[in-house]
């Protein structure tokens, strides 16, 4: 709990944040990396050079001080860190450097106004916050059963191009070991060392069902524009070939649709957001083939649209799917309930809103229009779950 003699100053700090939170974590990443350049093989370059990475640790600082007392609102937030820290090989020892620079930002920037009593509550609530996360962290290792960082060789066996812009990657272990255990909806990260000699790590959702001799991840080659162009999924995409060996973690991730219960389930995608949903409805396909499923996707075009095989072999052993497709160009077909433009609430089939549980993943700005669309129409939020790519913006908790 925090000290009553550093509330004050963690609460009057929201406004403060709110204004000069991006400049703050601006400045911390700056000089972080200045010190400690081998931290550029943890933290994500692209979202750094996009400024993404910035504006995620400004909303999660902003979250923590506004939700400091809302233990509820706070915690799947931790959870969601943790497995993506555990992903990432993160380690008690990275959270004092962290501290250090978060807490030398705070003061560069707000210069006379970060007095000693402010950095210090500041000091006292990032302490806080780190031993929460290092100790969930710790249990994830062991339950686990790994070290942090641990990879795993991978032999790609298959490549499939599953749109113009994904392909998915069929992968075995290259030592003949047992598969890790997953649920649906769980991502890998992969790692790769650049031309540049920086190794980066990305996380993929697995793309197919568990209990199976394989693992399956789907890349979306990202080719940059207002951008950078995504370095990792461009080397996948040029350089992997059948027979590769890619190093991949185990795989985690909080997002895990209800694969067990018979109760009906909703499933919201967009763009390569599809992928956690594929691994959930062909999971669905084989072990529940009569549960009452929605399936709901927007792409672009019929072009950018993947894992349609997967669908159209779901559809054959699901009675009770019912699947609808937006694209925003291209030829439709409402007999196929394929329609024009931009996935809409209201077109989609009705359900019992109260007891259903909705699962999201997809772009930023999809999720944040379904998200509120979904709350307005009365699903309860204790029955929206969604996936997010990238850094969290945590609109939800601000």
């Amino acid at each position: 709990m925090l000290s009553a003699a550093s509330r004050p100053y963690i609460a009057a700090s929201v406004p403060v944040l709110r204004a000069h939170g991006l400049a703050i974590t601006t400045t911390f990443y700056q000089a972080l990396f200045k010190s400690h350049p081998e931290l550029h093989n943890v933290f994500n370059a692209g979202n750094q050079a996009n400024g993404s990475q910035q504006q995620s640790l400004a909303s999660a600082v902003f979250a923590y001080a506004a939700n400091i007392d809302n233990a509820a609102a706070l915690t799947p937030v931790i959870t969601r860190i943790v497995h993506k820290h555990v992903s990432l090989g993160v380690t008690a020892a990275h959270y004092p450097i962290v501290g250090t620079h978060l807490l030398a930002a705070i003061k560069q920037v707000l210069g006379d106004a970060a007095t000693p009593e402010l950095l210090a509550a500041w000091a006292e609530a990032y302490g806080l916050l780190a031993q929460a996360l290092i100790d969930e962290e710790a249990k994830l290792y062991a339950q686990a059963g790994i070290e942090p960082g641990a990879l795993f060789a991978m032999r790609v066996i298959e490549i499939r191009n599953e749109s113009e812009q994904v392909k998915s990657f069929v992968l075995v272990p290259a030592d003949e070991t047992p598969l890790p255990g997953f649920k649906p909806g769980q991502y890998v990260s992969v790692a790769v060392t650049l031309p540049s000699g920086i190794r980066q790590l990305r996380q993929y959702s697995l793309s197919d069902a568990p209990d199976q001799a394989h693992l399956r991840i789907s890349v979306k080659r990202e080719t940059g524009g207002d951008t950078p162009a995504g370095a990792v999924s461009n080397w996948l995409h040029d350089n992997v070939q059948v027979g590769s060996t890619l190093q991949i973690s185990k795989p985690f991730g909080e997002f895990q649709p209800d694969t067990q219960s018979d109760a009906p389930i909703v499933l919201l995608s967009a763009g390569v957001g599809i992928t956690p949903m594929i691994a959930t409805l062909n999971c669905l396909a084989r072990t529940q083939p009569n549960r009452r499923v929605i399936f709901a996707h927007a792409a672009r075009h019929a072009g950018h649209h993947p894992h349609r095989h997967d669908v159209a072999q779901a559809q054959t052993r699901m009675p009770n799917l019912r699947v609808m497709t937006f694209y925003e160009e291209g030829e439709v077909d409402e007999a196929s309930e394929t329609l024009a433009g931009r996935m809409q609430l209201h077109q989609l089939p009705t359900w019992d809103k109260q007891n259903t549980n909705v699962y999201l993943c997809g772009p930023l700005p999809f999720m944040q229009t379904q998200w509120t669309d979904l709350l307005n129409s009365g699903v309860p939020l204790h029955r929206l779950h969604r996936e997010v790519f990238g850094p969290d913006l945590l609109d939800h908790l601000l």
